[in-house]
């Protein structure tokens, strides 16, 4: 496994930069190119989640509710909790600060590549009904640009194993049960090879019932672990108050380090916070579009505003408040895997039942991410090949989550790295390409909208 992490951080160090210029750079683009459209209309996106606009005759498989919650589902969860403090750890408070930036800009991203997921739907090999990058690319930008389609998919298969879920999971289940000593005396690796079983088993319910179970099930899971995680914080937040805005401050001055530019250590900064950011809300990625491409709305503004909501819950909201609560504990300071640094900071400040209440919300948040991202994983597949056999990256996908549970987080951190680098590339390309459709329709749909509204 060794030799397998030093190729994968070679093959990383040369995507960083492709990654950081059209991510950060192609955002920033777009945020001046729609004249800050997408926040202007914020208050609009959230009357969409509400229903207010729900067209039952539309063409699709799930409500934009449904959508954007199976797309948090993916979003909201390990890579928050375990990810922002992993992020905190590598490059100090001061990360928290870019991953801030790279979500307000994520928004605006979203917004673009979800309004083309509908704009360019095609359909499978079985007359199915489907969206995203893969077909944003053929479809918008033609068939010329098949090669950077199949690019997208192929690093789409490794990027969306859910391995970091499953290996932090399994962290958090030995650090907070200690099962050898309160269920069963067993070696640390059988134990792990256990949970990634049993993980294994229990996910591969909802993942074979396809598409319409999972989003249910995310609908169910999803605001309500976010509402009971978001009051733990708070709480934590509110017991400790003399500390929150010395945090924040430190978060602020922390950011710009100016003293490490000379030996690159600022923009390693700046770095881990986009890379950390996109673990987090996945803008830029391709994966929201997945899910967003199937929602019942014939209008691609509309559910491009619903997208946009993404980064602001699971990075804006969620993040932040992680962010305070691993700052003021000073778990930050201490080595471990990123969720056992959690863990520690909401034992501190939650008189010693934190860690319990954490492994409940990390189950809820762990099992919902699995669950979406098996559906993104078939997608690519059935792009590559069809339908019938894209079903069996299931199986794959299923395996993969017993390997996670005893692989080490760096091999997994260093994996999902190099897949999402990848994916940004053919996704950003295509989305910078296709944007003066996306302003196109956003005329239109905004004077409509006018008029109705007169």
């Amino acid at each position: 496994m060794k030799q397998l992490n030093d190729i994968l951080i070679q093959a990383i160090s040369g995507t960083e930069w492709p990654m950081f210029v059209l991510l950060i750079g192609g955002g920033l683009f777009l945020m001046l190119y729609s004249r800050l459209m997408p926040y202007r209309y914020f208050g609009h996106a959230l009357a969409i989640t509400r229903g207010k606009y729900d067209d039952k005759n539309a063409k699709g498989d799930v409500s934009s509710l449904q959508a954007l919650s199976a797309a948090v589902a993916a979003t909201v969860g390990l890579g928050n909790i375990s990810g922002v403090a992993i992020a905190i750890h590598d490059g100090g408070p001061g990360v928290v600060f870019w991953i801030w930036m790279t979500a307000l800009i994520g928004m605006c991203i979203k917004f673009y590549s979800c309004s083309l997921s509908i704009m360019f739907r095609g359909e499978d090999s079985e007359g199915h009904l489907q969206g995203g990058p893969m077909f944003y690319i053929v479809n918008g930008l033609g068939k010329k640009y098949k090669p950077l389609a199949i690019f997208f998919a192929l690093a789409g298969l490794f990027g969306f194993l859910g391995v970091f879920t499953a290996n932090q999971f399994t962290e958090t289940f030995m650090s907070v049960i200690n099962p050898s000593e309160t269920i069963m005396q067993m070696s640390e690796f059988n134990w792990k090879l256990t949970i990634g079983f049993v993980l294994a088993i229990v996910s591969s319910f909802v993942i074979f019932g396809g598409l319409e179970k999972i989003a249910k099930v995310a609908t169910a899971i999803v605001p309500f672990m976010v509402m009971v995680y978001l009051v733990a914080v708070l709480f934590v937040m509110f017991m400790n108050a003399s500390q929150v805005l010395p945090s924040l401050k430190m978060i602020i001055t922390e950011a710009w380090n100016f003293k490490s530019v000379v030996t690159g250590g600022f923009w390693g900064l700046v770095i881990i916070g986009v890379r950390r950011a996109m673990f987090s809300n996945e803008a830029g990625l391709g994966s929201a579009p997945m899910y967003h491409g199937q929602s019942k709305n014939d209008e691609p503004i509309r559910e491009g505003l619903v997208a946009m909501l993404g980064p602001f819950i699971d990075t804006i909201l969620v993040c932040t408040f992680t962010a305070v609560v691993i700052i003021l504990s000073g778990a930050y300071l201490e080595d471990g895997s990123g969720i056992v640094m959690t863990l520690n900071a909401f034992q501190k400040t939650l008189f010693g039942f934190g860690d319990e209440l954490l492994m409940v919300i990390v189950s809820a948040f762990a099992l919902s991410t699995l669950f979406t991202y098996s559906y993104y994983g078939v997608k690519c597949l059935s792009f590559l090949t069809n339908a019938k056999i894209g079903r069996w990256y299931n199986v794959y996908f299923v395996i993969m989550i017993v390997f996670a549970a005893i692989a080490s987080l760096e091999l997994v951190k260093n994996l999902i790295d190099l897949s999402y680098a990848l994916m940004v590339i053919p996704n950003m390309i295509a989305v910078l390409l296709l944007a003066p459709k996306v302003n196109a329709a956003a005329k239109v749909y905004f004077e409509k909208l006018k008029y109705e509204r007169s």
